[in-house]
C-alpha cells in the first residue's frame, strides 16, 4: 500500500451503515457543528463527505456558501447528493469523485477545508493534511473532527464490552486506519505545516435524562458501529463468539435506565500559512 492509497472503509458501505452516518450526524449536529460557519460567498471544500451526513448540516448553517464535496465513492457521493437534494434543493454544492491525494483542483482554489471522520481510516493521515494545503489559500482555515475509540467509558462498566470495542480498534489499525487519532490531531496537524492549531474536545455524555443521545448515540451511532464488525472480528479469531456476544449485550446495557455512556471526539481548526 502507498501513502497516496486510501484503504477500506472498514464499516462497509451497507444501507445499515448509511443510516448510522446519518443517525450520529444528526444527533451530534450541535455538539460537533454548533460553531462552524462559512461567510458569505467563500469556497469551502469538505473531503471525504461519504454519503453526505455532514454536508446537509454544513449547508444549513452557511446558506449563502459554495461547497465543493469530494469522495472518493461514486455510491456515496450519489447518496450525498440525493440527501442534500432532499433536504436543502437551493444547496450550492459542487459534487467530485477523487482521491484526496489527487485533487482536481487549483493551488489555493479554497478558502476553507472541512475534514470530518476521514483522518482514521488513511494510512497517511500527515500526509494527507500536508497535500491538502496545496488546494487551500494562504490564510485559509482547515476544520478537522475526530473520534477516539479510547476515550468510551460507561456504566455498568464490562471487559467484555471493551475486548468488543478493542476488535474495531484492532480491525481498523489492521487496515490501516486509527480508531484512536483523536489525541494525536495536534500534532499531526502541526506536523503537516499549519499554523494557529487550536484542539478542543468535544464530549457525548448520555444517561436516562438524556434519550436522544441515549438512542441518538449510544444505540444507533457507537454501539451500532461495534456491531457492524461482528464477521470481521471473529474471522480474525479476535474474540470468541461467546465473548463478542456478551461484549454487544453489555453495551446495550449501558443504554438501560441504569446505564450511562461516554465518549470524546475532538474538533481542530488552524490556518494555512501565508
Amino acid at each position: 500500500m502507498t501513502t497516496t492509497t486510501p484503504i477500506d472503509y472498514v464499516h462497509g458501505y451497507s444501507a445499515h451503515e448509511s443510516r448510522r452516518l446519518g443517525d450520529q450526524a444528526d444527533t451530534l449536529a450541535q455538539l460537533l457543528h454548533a460553531d462552524t460557519a462559512y461567510p458569505a460567498g467563500s469556497k469551502v471544500l469538505e473531503v471525504g463527505c461519504g454519503v453526505g451526513a455532514q454536508t446537509v448540516h454544513l449547508v444549513e448553517a452557511s446558506p449563502k456558501t459554495h461547497f465543493t464535496a469530494v469522495d472518493i465513492s461514486a455510491a456515496s457521493l450519489a447518496q450525498a447528493r440525493a440527501r442534500v437534494t432532499a433536504q436543502f434543493p437551493e444547496a450550492r454544492v459542487t459534487w467530485h469523485q477523487a482521491n484526496l491525494f489527487e485533487l482536481p483542483f487549483a493551488d489555493a482554489e479554497f478558502d476553507h477545508l472541512f475534514v470530518c471522520f476521514v483522518l482514521e481510516h488513511l494510512a497517511a493521515p500527515r500526509q494527507a493534511l500536508t497535500a491538502l494545503r496545496r488546494v487551500l489559500r494562504p490564510g485559509g482555515t482547515l476544520t478537522v473532527i475526530e473520534g477516539d475509540h479510547g476515550s468510551a467509558f460507561f456504566h455498568p462498566d464490562s471487559p467484555y464490552a471493551h475486548a468488543a470495542i478493542d476488535c474495531q480498534v484492532q480491525l481498523q489499525a489492521a487496515s490501516g486506519g486509527n480508531a484512536l487519532i483523536g489525541r494525536e490531531l495536534h500534532p499531526l496537524i502541526t506536523g503537516a505545516g499549519y499554523d494557529d492549531v487550536t484542539v478542543r474536545p468535544r464530549t457525548v455524555y448520555a444517561d436516562r435524562s438524556r434519550p436522544a443521545l441515549v438512542n441518538g448515540f449510544t444505540r444507533n451511532t457507537f454501539t451500532a458501529m461495534i456491531e457492524s464488525v461482528r464477521e470481521e472480528a471473529l474471522e480474525a479469531d479476535l474474540i470468541t463468539p461467546t465473548d463478542w456476544d456478551r461484549g454487544i449485550a453489555d453495551l446495550h446495557r449501558t443504554a438501560s435506565e441504569d446505564g450511562t455512556f461516554h465518549y470524546t471526539f475532538f474538533k481542530a481548526v488552524a490556518v494555512n500559512p501565508a
